[in-house]
């Protein structure tokens, strides 16, 4: 089970991983300032109290806005599992799994999952359990090659271990 944290639609990478910072080259560093511009940040402190193997839970259109890598860089370095999202900006989600961190659409079905809920998340078979209300959601799975590249740690990984790209 993974604790959720709960944002809302159109959370861009200004706010993922602010641009002041892109300047620090150590990964663990610069995560330290991840989601410390999002409105949330008063209530969650996510930097200070995400755990290994949480989840991020959002709206629509999650990681728009500029093309940064930084930005599921980050988010990936503190620990988070996977995100699971209404929708995702198309650039954030090919950087996401590039790096190997998973994301899953859920549409509408997103708003049956409140800041309190905790999760059991599935991306081979396209579920997420809500294990404190006992709802399962399901949605399409990540694809076949996507799954491989993420079970890798990302595209290099998945490149150096199969010689495959």
């Amino acid at each position: 089970m993974s604790k959720v944290w709960r944002y809302g639609d159109h959370v861009d990478t200004d706010v993922i991983i602010p641009a002041r910072y892109l300047n620090i080259a150590d990964e663990k560093e610069l995560a330290e300032h991840a989601m410390e511009d999002s409105k949330e940040n008063a209530v969650y402190q996510f930097t200070k109290n995400v755990k290994f193997g949480d989840i991020i839970v959002a709206g629509k259109n999650f990681g728009c806005g500029s093309s940064r890598e930084a930005a599921p860089i980050v988010l990936k370095v503190k620990g988070i599992k996977c995100i699971v999202a209404h929708s995702f900006a198309r650039i954030f989600y090919r950087n996401a799994i590039n790096i190997g961190l998973p994301l899953l659409e859920m549409g509408d079905q997103i708003n049956q999952i409140q800041p309190d809920d905790t999760l059991d998340v599935d991306t081979t078979a396209g579920t997420v359990v809500i294990t404190n209300k006992n709802i399962t959601l399901h949605t399409t799975p990540l694809p076949n090659f996507v799954q491989h590249i993420a079970d890798a740690g990302g595209l290099i990984n998945y490149v150096k271990e199969t010689g495959k790209l």
